[in-house]
């Protein structure tokens, strides 16, 4: 297949890239800079210029595949509900370039968009009332109903690995800054995980042999302790680790509060068993322990 992927050159759209390339495909990346498309060659891809914000450029890269996976995000927090519009645009334009055909779109969601306590799967859906404004299931929804074979990959708070910079790096930051590892109340609250690697994997099955208007989650680990987390922080970093209330923590952390207090146990038992996906690489709390972390 000659797929194209957006956020190819970022931390999980170029281990999809180069797990696509192995698997036989070919692959078209977009790229809005020199840098990321001579990244692009030099990893075997082929180089589609263009943007999120360039929805013309997403519609032809799309019309000219036989399937899109959509991995790229703009990680803007401090203007995060722009960037969730933006993305909403940027899956109108890849459904527009494979309306009526039938071919695969695989879209990128999050497990912390769901309620928080019990153990989420596959089939729980968004609250009314998340304050979590991503609307790429929703945008998802408007492209199956364009004809387009549209399925969901919801990735948990923590996708890790050598060169991450997600919440987890936000957490050492802010311990090193503020000389304390930090979890709230009991430290109980849970972060499901999974390696980029593996994330990799499940993004090319659910192109390969993803139905229709499905659901997979990416979640190798149902969910890690904060208290966990943070005394691994703690530990490497020489610091107290310390409880704050949920008033304490939103000081602590800034916008990242809310992440920090989640509980978000998610299962991915529906996926294993329909997709095949079997996580293989290391789990959060050994990648902390023995990558490139600190």
């Amino acid at each position: 297949m000659r797929v194209f992927v957006t956020g190819a050159t970022g931390f999980i759209g170029s281990a999809v890239v180069k797990e696509l390339l192995d698997a036989g495909h070919q692959v078209v990346g977009l790229a809005r800079s020199e840098a990321s498309a001579d990244a692009l060659k030099a990893a075997g891809a082929d180089v589609h210029y263009g943007s999120l914000e360039d929805t013309v450029s997403l519609t032809a890269g799309a019309a000219n595949s036989d399937g899109v996976i959509h991995t790229g995000f703009i990680h803007d927090f401090s203007n995060y509900v722009a960037a969730c519009e933006t993305d909403r645009k940027a899956i109108a334009a890849l459904a527009a370039g494979l309306a009526h055909s039938g071919k695969p779109l695989v879209v990128t969601s999050g497990t912390a968009l769901l309620a928080s306590g019990n153990v989420t799967t596959e089939e729980s859906i968004r609250p009314a009332d998340s304050i979590l404004p991503r609307v790429s299931e929703l945008a998802a929804a408007d492209a199956a109903a364009l004809g387009v074979n549209v399925a969901i990959v919801r990735l948990p708070p923590s996708v890790h690995g050598d060169g991450d910079h997600g919440f987890v790096p936000m957490l050492i930051h802010i311990a090193r800054e503020k000389n304390a590892a930090v979890y709230v109340g009991d430290g109980g609250n849970r972060w499901p995980a999974v390696h980029r690697l593996d994330a990799a994997r499940l993004f090319r099955l659910a192109l390969e042999k993803g139905d229709k208007d499905a659901v997979y989650h990416g979640v190798a680990e149902t969910g890690v302790p904060m208290r966990e987390i943070a005394g691994i922080i703690g530990k490497r970093l020489g610091v107290p680790v310390l409880s704050k209330t949920p008033e304490e923590a939103a000081d602590h952390f800034g916008w990242i509060a809310h992440f920090a207090a989640i509980d978000n146990p998610s299962s991915s038992e529906l996926t294993r068993n329909v997709l095949g996906w079997k996580p293989t690489h290391t789990g959060l709390l050994d990648d902390m322990e023995n990558g490139t972390y600190f």
